[in-house]
């Protein structure tokens, strides 16, 4: 009598602790924002824009994962390689593409640098390139929520480099103090610029930091969606019910250097080639595939899907004009700044 087959058990996606729905959502979220970023290199290249720009690929994972799920009312105070919160809170492709190319439908009319995303419907703050200023700006918002008895959260992301800051010590202690309700994203991608963290800080974990400000400090494979997005949630329902800050440190690297004009000669091709093994995109795609929630051709038709989404994008922002010089006096004044135009 022949022996009887061995029943193959199909995993669940339970075994990661997240609805499969969420996981699909959080990996569809993170290729977008790989497709785009990569998208956003190769045309400045090509000089379809000007200035620089400021690419994240290598640490989508660290804010595609906690912004997964915010209420659009949640705010998150961005830096300039925030593109996968962008994305994930939902603002629109050609208002991303929009702020890149400087154009006048852009959220900020074009006024601002490249990388510089913004958008008031879905929470987000437009940054500035003041390293940790977004965290000021954030800890003041997350004041404000208390204020009103809002349980709405914030998040706000910076690199390791901006923990040395005097204002993102300030930031946190006010925070630690009052018990806002604040999410710090700490993206140590080991480099801030050219300087290296072992010549920022004497410590190895960033979010040692938070002890001294009295609130928990957590350290994590920020390449690992899957648990940022956890780690974050848990920390986000913290700080709606009242119970304060959170640090979260994301260890990460960036792929490309400080900006598209960086050739980052200043790190080892071993370096680099050891955490590009460790690719978040591929990570998640390895976990979906082993719980039989994604296959080669599922993959194939999102990223066709995505890459269309983006051509739209791409194609409307190209048909744009740039503001009108006057347009730089307009949103900064309480009432119209009177402008008289000179013809030379």
């Amino acid at each position: 009598m022949p022996a009887a087959k061995k029943k193959t058990v199909k995993p669940k996606a339970n075994q990661v602790g997240l609805s499969e729905e969420t996981m699909m959502g959080l990996y569809t979220n993170l290729l977008k924002t790989r497709l785009l970023d990569e998208r956003f290199r190769k045309l400045y290249r090509q000089g379809r824009f000007a200035g620089t720009y400021f690419s994240a690929v290598g640490q989508e994972a660290t804010t595609v994962g906690p912004t997964y799920g915010l209420r659009d009312e949640d705010l998150i105070a961005p830096s300039h390689r925030e593109i996968g919160a962008n994305v994930t809170k939902g603002v629109p492709l050609d208002k991303i593409a929009g702020q890149i190319y400087a154009r006048v439908s852009s959220p900020d009319k074009g006024k601002s640098h490249p990388c510089h995303y913004g958008w008031k419907p879905k929470g987000v703050i437009t940054p500035s390139s003041t390293l940790a200023g977004q965290t000021i700006i954030g800890t003041g918002c997350a004041m404000g929520f208390q204020i009103q008895k809002k349980d709405n959260v914030v998040l706000a992301f910076f690199g390791e480099g901006s923990t040395s800051r005097g204002g993102w010590h300030e930031a946190l202690n006010y925070a630690g103090i009052y018990n806002l309700p604040i999410v710090y994203i700490c993206q140590n991608n080991l480099w801030a610029e050219s300087v290296p963290a072992t010549l920022q800080a004497g410590i190895t974990d960033f979010s040692d930091r938070a002890k001294a400000y009295g609130f928990p400090g957590i350290t994590i494979n920020g390449n690992d969606v899957f648990t940022v997005h956890k780690t974050a949630v848990k920390a986000i329902d913290r700080a709606r019910k009242g119970k304060g800050p959170t640090l979260i440190e994301c260890k990460t690297y960036r792929w490309y250097g400080h900006s598209e004009i960086d050739p980052a000669d200043y790190r080892s091709n071993k370096e680099l080639e050891e955490w590009k093994s460790k690719d978040p995109v591929q990570f998640a795609e390895k976990t979906l595939m082993s719980l039989n929630l994604l296959t080669k051709i599922k993959r194939e038709a999102l990223v066709e899907q995505i890459n269309q989404e983006i051509d739209e994008a791409i194609s409307a922002v190209d048909k744009d004009e740039y503001a009108e010089p006057e347009e730089i006096y307009n949103d900064v004044y309480s009432e119209q700044f009177p402008v008289r135009r000179v013809e030379w």
